[in-house]
């Protein structure tokens, strides 16, 4: 039957996925899968791991500058870089249009 193979779990809890299995949804070594819990069993997926930007306190000051959309926000994002320890005079940002 195609999609049912009998494998073993080895030492340390080791799973060998068979290779047409691991060719068709392109997992190889150091793949990650998501394991999840099923009243009916195990369901193994392949998942994707993305590293994720963290972004400094300059940088998010930044973006709160240059994201106003008016003099209004841009008074209300001024405020908050400051709350924050920051001088916006030494953040480069884009200023709204006045």
């Amino acid at each position: 039957m195609r999609g049912l193979e009998i494998t073993r779990i080895g030492k340390r809890g080791t799973l060998v996925i068979p290779s047409r299995m691991r060719r068709r949804y392109k997992m190889e070594e150091g793949s990650f899968v998501i394991a999840e819990e099923r009243s009916d069993g195990l369901l193994l997926r392949p998942a994707a791991a993305v590293p994720v930007e963290v972004y400094s306190p300059e940088r998010r000051a930044e973006f709160l500058m240059s994201t106003a959309a008016d003099r209004r926000e841009y008074e209300k994002a001024l405020k908050a870089v400051r709350k924050m320890g920051l001088d916006p005079g030494k953040i480069p940002h884009y200023r709204p249009e006045r």
